[in-house]
């Protein structure tokens, strides 16, 4: 029947080709019942049967001559037919026919399960297909004990490192993968080869999916091959930190700062050094050191020459500035420091920026029509912080009052996080053309610019460092800075928004920018979403006749000086308890606020030391449960102090010189209140003791903040929108007046 083997099997390939796989199949059994000696028909013809899903009719044909094979025929036979299977699966692979590859290679596994750059593939196969059941099956394989073995193993290492990546990107919480990555990393032969994976993947991992503990993980991994890499270190040392571990992330930073040779490094080190300290809170001495310290450097890094910096290093210089003010209220001369560190910085973007081509010319604006007075204006809005963040919760009101008849509304995501966010979501809705944007600076300067952005707002100033770089980058022709922090400095900034308050009067001789100050305040909320409360005072073993005090602020704002006023308030007020709230390192705040209570004579069981809760709603509503809240100095709450007042809490606070002391006095004032305010030390103590003592006046306040409500300017967001956009257009007539 069949005269010519060519003939047949060129027409077998036809079939096979035209997925007539029941045709090629005949051939094949015809081939064999005349033929039955010739082995690669049986590979053949269980082929298309498995391709005809007829997977164990394939097994068993495969497997009929094997059973005749003797000794030395059976490894050879074996081998022959994987070699087949991985040539067919292979060209499926370059035809994009993954389920049929990943099938073939599933049986190719069960006749070789060791074969490791074959388990390989299918990870990566099984990666495209999202068929991640399989992968959790990994352990089964036998995979990483191969590669822990690392004998007598033939492993494609290319691909070994695309399946790391592969992992690392596609499914990033996977348990396997850091098993995964330890057995591989003896096939790295250049420790750079594994940095260039792992750093970028526990970037994301730990700020763009806020997964902290997992990128330090993998950056631990990294550590063994090059224990002092400082980059590795520098980044591990965050990520300890916003996992709440702070004694590492603290130890960490110092071995960061002994290893930094350079003014730029050792800048950023001493920054994350504070950063882990105050955190922690409680590590006054060595914060008041270090900070010291910091200055130092600071200043020998103005006076050097000026040599090139990459990248990443000009984006370190001015985030470390933010701890100083909450360590002392000198605004002179801190920004006189600032300032000039902040000039320094702007030099490198621009040169940076010249050096990749960059060309953000706004001369021709003039030209646009751009006087017209049908014209709409282009706002844009650039932050990393708009979602479950104090910027994200006050900020809503003004884009949902906007104008949009008047304003062409924009908003840049800066490092959009990959995660479930309810007020991130609530922007991508209202926040007019939103775009979800990385970490590039960049690349989201060039998207700005060709969105032609009139008036673009910075709303997280030196709290991150790549807005930083965006501002320097001056992609818009006029430059704001609002909200998320005080001013950063950089010259490529047009203003700063203030009001009558928040900054002396006298502000202006050490700002840079122009600072604009609206007509009542800075900030205004129209509410805030109150849950239902989780604290009640018998919880908490507080008499129902109790005076309670609280203090809600993280450890970064706990001061020793201020929570020594704190205590000689409770000392002179009877029946009194402070309720201390806020995220620190338990153990040590705790030292910290005992010890202070000791030496002012306070007994320690006033002291009561409250959980965080997930939900801001119940914080809100947990506030309650206070008479009065002591603010800290000389870094004021700002979000909190806003919550406290529309929950109708009297409030202490003291007046400093700074932005970040003097935001809760402008709140008071915008809310109608006056009760509270301090301008000495020793104000703030008699008001705490005069608000504690006085329960008529306690109720007084109360209800002067509950009628507030209603006619404030801090509570009237439409208002505050109106102002804000008043503004814009002034500033916009002032630019084309020039």
């Amino acid at each position: 029947m069949i005269t010519e083997i060519y003939n047949w099997q060129n027409q077998a390939q036809q079939y096979f080709i035209q997925e007539n796989y029941l045709q090629a199949a005949q051939l094949y059994e015809q081939a064999i019942a005349i033929e039955p000696n010739t082995i690669s028909y049986y590979w053949h013809l269980g082929l298309l049967m498995l391709l005809q899903e007829q997977e164990a009719e394939a097994q068993m044909t495969w497997m009929l001559p094997m059973t005749e094979a003797d000794e030395e025929q059976l490894p050879i036979w074996t081998n022959e037919l994987f070699q087949f299977l991985q040539i067919e699966a292979e060209r499926r692979e370059t035809l994009a026919e993954y389920s049929l590859s990943w099938l073939i290679r599933q049986h190719m596994r069960e006749i070789n399960p060791s074969y490791i750059n074959n388990l390989l593939q299918i990870l990566i196969l099984s990666i495209k297909l999202q068929k991640f059941e399989e992968i959790d099956d990994l352990n089964e394989w036998g995979l990483i004990e191969c590669l822990k073995a690392k004998e007598n193993i033939e492993i494609d290492i290319h691909l070994l490192i695309q399946v790391v990546k592969e992992l690392l990107t596609t499914i990033p919480f996977h348990p396997i993968n850091l098993n995964l990555i330890e057995a591989s990393l003896p096939y790295f032969s250049d420790p750079h080869q594994c940095f260039s994976i792992l750093l970028p993947a526990a970037i994301k991992i730990g700020h763009t999916l806020r997964q902290p503990l997992l990128a330090a993980s993998l950056l631990e991994l990294h550590l063994r091959l090059e224990p002092d890499n400082v980059e590795v270190l520098r980044h591990l040392a965050t990520f300890y930190q916003d996992a709440r571990n702070y004694s590492q992330g603290i130890e960490t930073a110092r071995l960061c700062y002994s290893l930094s040779e350079g003014l730029a490094d050792k800048i950023f080190a001493l920054h994350l050094l504070l950063r882990g300290l105050m955190s922690a809170g409680g590590y006054w001495q060595e914060i008041c050191t270090t900070c010291q310290e910091l200055e130092t450097v600071f200043q020998q890094f103005i006076k050097a020459p000026r040599i090139p910096l990459e990248e990443g290093r000009i984006l370190r210089l001015l985030t470390p500035s933010f701890a100083i003010p909450h360590i002392k209220d000198s605004p002179t001369n801190f920004r006189a420091i600032h300032n000039q560190v902040a000039d320094i910085f702007n030099f490198y973007i621009q040169a940076l920026s010249q050096s990749e081509g960059k060309n953000y010319c706004h001369e021709i604006i003039n030209n646009r029509g751009f006087s017209s007075p049908t014209k709409k204006l282009k706002i844009g809005y650039v932050s990393y912080a708009l979602r479950n963040h104090s910027v994200g919760w006050l900020a809503r009101w003004l884009f949902q009052h906007h104008d949009r008849d008047k304003f062409d509304i924009h908003t840049y995501f800066v490092n959009y996080q990959l995660v479930n966010d309810y007020i991130q979501e609530w922007y991508l809705s209202q926040a007019g053309k939103v775009r979800q944007l990385g970490m590039n600076g960049l690349e989201i300067a060039d998207q700005i610019y060709q969105d032609e952005i009139d008036i673009l707002i910075d709303l997280d100033s030196i709290t991150l460092d790549i807005t930083c770089e965006v501002m320097a980058l001056k992609p818009a022709p006029i430059q704001v800075t609002w909200l998320g922090w005080d001013a950063s400095g950089i010259p490529a900034i047009d203003y700063f928004i203030a009001d009558p308050y928040v900054l002396p009067d006298h502000a202006q001789n050490y700002y840079i920018e122009k600072i604009w100050r609206l007509p009542q305040t800075y900030i205004a909320v129209d509410g805030f979403e109150v849950g239902v409360p989780t604290l009640r005072r018998d919880d908490l073993d507080i008499p129902m006749d109790a005076v309670v005090y609280l203090s809600a602020q993280r450890g970064y704002k706990r001061h020793p000086e201020t929570t020594r006023w704190q205590m000689q308030i409770i000392k002179q007020v009877p029946n009194s308890y402070f309720l201390i709230k806020g995220l620190a390192e338990e153990e040590t705040i705790k030292r910290f606020f005992y010890q202070i209570a000791e030496e002012e004579g306070v007994d320690c069981s006033r002291l009561r030391f409250l959980p965080q809760v997930y939900l801001e709603s119940v914080h809100r509503a947990n506030l309650g449960i206070a008479d009065i809240v002591l603010d800290t100095f000389p870094y004021n709450g700002a979000t909190t102090t806003l919550e406290t007042l529309w929950m109708g809490i009297p409030l202490v606070t003291r007046v400093g010189e700074q932005f970040a002391a003097r935001n809760s006095y402008t709140m008071m004032m915008n809310a109608g209140i006056t009760e509270g305010i301090a301008w000495t030390d020793e104000e703030y103590i008699e008001w705490g003791v005069r608000l504690g003592k006085d329960e008529t006046l306690r109720q007084q306040v109360a209800l002067k903040l509950k009628a507030s409500r209603q006619t404030a300017p801090l509570w009237n967001g439409k208002q505050f929108t109106r102002d804000m956009e008043k503004a814009y257009e002034q500033m916009w007539q002032r630019y084309l007046d020039i």
